[in-house]
């Protein structure tokens, strides 16, 4: 007979339920847990539900709203709103963010893609939520500023993978946790405790199809990679990290002519993930700087992004530089 699994509710309980410098983080880690069943539930009837392809519109960031994009930023900023301990939420789908309220329950400001890769909703490829979870002060006041803190003074981040089947990872500095949705219960039960980078790198993960648009430093670390490790690129940032954490390997979008500030979210993306991956022993970098590090000056602030085993980031990053 196969031992019950924690729970996701039982880890917040017994991670947080006591510690009063976590109050009401279980109450948003389990909100947007919530938000990622329905999500999932919305991403598995697409087609169905006749809600794949574009909404006609186009977003803060430049790009055609895929109809799932709108829906699960919707989903995500009600169960955000609702769990009584969130201050603002800011979306990649949002020009603006959401200022939720100043209550001093409401300790957290989060940040998220709600649905990252959703280009790939047509052709049933793995996709993703990501979130970074930051802290305000108790009498704060909440304004568009509070969405703007380095990832370093992040509390948790949170990514979710729905795929073959649906992943929830949770990053705190106790480290990184991973739970596996049960369809049966709704539950997610904890599959993969203390998460960790692989000691060996296997693979790496860079949109090689842009190299023409590299300089040559750029083109050769990527050619130094190349020649030590097999190439895995799916082209969902969450689901090429989610592999290269579980497998080991090295995810890369690096600047290029046409987008010499980078292409990814520092805000959305690039801090919470460059979150798990420290957490997990791993480094984030822009090839210039600790991602973390980095004061944002706008909420869709876009940078090049390196998450990795912290061996080869710094290997890599070297050569950029050179």
């Amino acid at each position: 007979m196969t031992a019950s699994r924690q729970t996701l509710t039982q880890y917040v309980d017994s991670a947080w339920g006591d510690d009063p410098t976590h109050e009401g983080l279980g109450a948003v880690v389990t909100a947007i847990a919530e938000g990622t069943r329905l999500v999932q539930e919305k991403v598995q009837a697409a087609a169905i539900a006749d809600v794949l392809g574009t909404t006609g519109d186009v977003n803060v960031q430049g790009e055609v709203v895929q109809i799932l994009d709108e829906q699960s930023s919707d989903i995500f900023v009600d169960v955000l709103s609702g769990s009584g301990a969130v201050a603002a939420v800011g979306s990649e789908e949002i020009a603006e963010g959401v200022i939720v309220g100043d209550e001093d329950s409401q300790r957290y400001v989060v940040l998220m893609d709600p649905l990252d890769g959703s280009s790939n909703i047509d052709v049933a490829v793995s996709i993703g939520s990501i979130f970074g979870i930051w802290k305000r002060e108790p009498g704060e006041a909440v304004t568009a500023d509070s969405m703007l803190t380095p990832g370093s003074k992040q509390v948790a981040a949170v990514y979710a993978v729905y795929g073959s089947s649906t992943v929830f990872v949770v990053a705190t500095a106790a480290g990184v946790q991973g739970f596996t949705l049960d369809a049966s219960s709704g539950a997610f039960e904890l599959t993969h405790p203390d998460i960790t980078f692989p000691a060996k790198c296997q693979y790496y993960s860079v949109p090689d199809g842009y190299y023409k648009n590299w300089d040559e430093p750029t083109r050769s670390a990527a050619t130094m990679l190349r020649d030590g490790y097999s190439l895995r690129y799916v082209g969902s940032l969450v689901a090429d990290f989610h592999r290269n954490l579980l497998k080991g390997g090295i995810f890369w979008y690096p600047a290029d002519d046409k987008s010499p500030n980078g292409k990814l979210r520092l805000m959305y993306e690039a801090n919470p993930l460059g979150f798990v991956a420290e957490q997990a022993g791993g480094a984030a970098s822009s090839g210039r700087q600790r991602i973390l590090d980095i004061q944002p000056e706008a909420l869709h602030q876009r940078v090049p992004l390196m998450l990795g085993p912290a061996d080869v980031v710094e290997k890599t990053v070297s050569i950029l530089n050179s």
